[in-house]
């Protein structure tokens, strides 16, 4: 298949790992030229062949430093890939736990972020008639107990992704959303990790724990997602092949959601 993304210039947040760095790799295998943004700028992210940009991205200084970045070293963007999520913030805790600094640091990162950066890139978007991939969550679908700032946060970032189609839709922008369940990132794998925390309130071993999972969230398919296969979803939204594509929310989870 075709995507016919060559040529085409891409902002990617959350690059340095996992699901952002796999994008970052896909879509220079196709021919697309990306920014990818990070806190840290790893050496893989350095190795795929992006423009890298270290930036904070919970903060509008850091949005600042990265569309900055990226519009000097693109001209203008295509293709937005709002990865960024997590974060140190995120702790396996009910709501009576959550203080308003987690709040706000949750909310700062996966959901204020998406909203600097789309606002940041839409001229160009508009202009360019280009492509919105948000990455939520199932936890949007299935809030559970904790993190409950993240739940809700991911939510938001679901509701925002069908505005701006809605808004932006008309003038050639297309936004979706990709929401994957458990993920084979360091957010599980990190023994000192969310996963870890996991595990540990559990009373569980660590790779015990993560060996359970399909069973445990009820995984249809009996494995947990690769970051590849994220990827590789994203990059078939972003093209032109997905070109009546908008206000979507596509669900990589194995088959954990089990409603209709």
């Amino acid at each position: 298949m075709k995507l016919d993304l060559h040529g085409k210039t891409a902002v990617v947040t959350g690059a340095s790992r996992g699901i952002g760095l796999a994008t970052v790799r896909t879509l220079i295998d196709e021919g697309v030229r990306v920014v990818g943004a990070a806190r840290t700028i790893t050496p893989e992210l350095k190795e795929a062949g992006a423009f890298a940009v270290s930036a904070d991205l919970s903060t509008p200084e850091g949005v600042t430093v990265l569309m900055d970045g990226a519009f000097a070293e693109l001209g203008g963007i295509d293709l937005l890939v709002n990865n960024v999520g997590a974060g140190d913030a995120v702790e396996p805790v009910g709501f009576l736990d959550t203080d308003d600094a987690q709040w706000q640091g949750v909310f700062d990162l996966n959901l204020l972020s998406a909203v600097r950066v789309s606002r940041a890139a839409l001229p160009s978007l508009i202009e360019r008639r280009g492509s919105i991939v948000n990455v939520s969550s199932i936890n949007s679908r299935l809030p559970a107990a904790g993190p409950v700032a993240y739940s809700a946060a991911k939510s938001a970032l679901t509701s925002l992704s069908k505005s701006l189609a809605e808004e932006f839709g008309p003038q050639g922008v297309r936004v979706n959303t990709v929401s994957p369940g458990v993920v084979r990132t360091s957010i599980w794998e990190d023994p000192d990790g969310f996963g870890g925390k996991v595990a540990a309130g559990a009373g569980a071993e660590h790779g015990a724990f993560l060996a359970q999972i399909p069973e445990a969230f009820g995984i249809t398919s009996g494995r947990i997602t690769e970051p590849q296969e994220v990827a590789s979803l994203i990059t078939f939204l972003l093209s032109g092949v997905a070109g009546n594509v908008t206000g979507a929310d596509y669900v990589i989870d194995g088959g954990t959601v089990k409603t209709v």
